[in-house]
């Protein structure tokens, strides 16, 4: 059991992304093997990943267990071939060369994720039964105390422009951190109002699941 303050923790927005690697093949294993000619990728890089298996697609995993023509997918299990049917997982893994720090942040909230649940009755039932279904969208809303010249700032401003899929790290002060990857929205608009600090929202719509690592 244990109790923990968010005092001190970063965020970072992937700002700078290497060239594609080409995926051929991933394991039904715990975690799964990446097969991937010449990937040149390093232990503890950070990859995002586009695969066939929709459950692994758009997520950030890091890089282990490193071989010349293969890399395990830390932390991702990807042992069951009902969520993971066997030889569909190819697709291609892109590093993340450079993160930019968003400071100034005001408040990280996350909303979404819920169970989704359907509810049904049998003719000859006088009552409901209920089973699960899917997982609400999930997205990240973060405060920002307004000052335009800051780089992360102008990175989320780029990062929205543009429209594009961004990974997105919240590096904790115990050296765990979380991996989120979504399409950033932001409203460089700031709230005002009278002796309160200025804030601007920048918001990350994840386009799947995140990924934690103690360390």
């Amino acid at each position: 059991m244990a109790a923990r303050l968010p005092d001190g923790a970063t965020v970072l927005l992937a700002t700078t992304y290497g060239a594609s690697k080409v995926v051929s093949a991933i394991t039904n294993a715990n975690p799964g093997v990446a097969t991937s000619t010449a990937h040149g990728l390093a232990n503890g890089a950070l990859v995002s990943i586009v695969s066939g298996w929709s459950n692994l697609s758009n997520r950030v995993v890091r890089v282990a267990g490193t071989a010349t023509n293969a890399f395990n997918l830390d932390g991702v299990d990807t042992t069951l071939a009902t969520l993971f049917p066997t030889g569909s997982g190819a697709g291609t893994a892109t590093e993340i060369t450079a993160f930019t720090q968003i400071s100034q942040i005001m408040g990280f909230t996350t909303s979404g994720g819920e169970q989704q649940f359907t509810n049904f009755s049998f003719l000859e039932q006088n009552f409901e039964t209920q089973i699960p279904t899917i997982t609400s969208a999930m997205s990240i809303a973060i405060d920002i105390a307004d000052d335009p010249t800051l780089p992360g700032y102008i990175a989320l401003k780029s990062a929205a422009d543009s429209r594009a899929v961004r990974a997105l790290k919240l590096q904790l002060p115990d050296g765990s951190f979380i991996v989120y990857q979504g399409y950033v929205s932001f409203n460089e608009t700031p709230t005002v109002g009278k002796g309160q600090v200025m804030q601007v929202k920048a918001t990350l719509s994840l386009q799947g699941r995140p990924v934690r690592y103690a360390s």
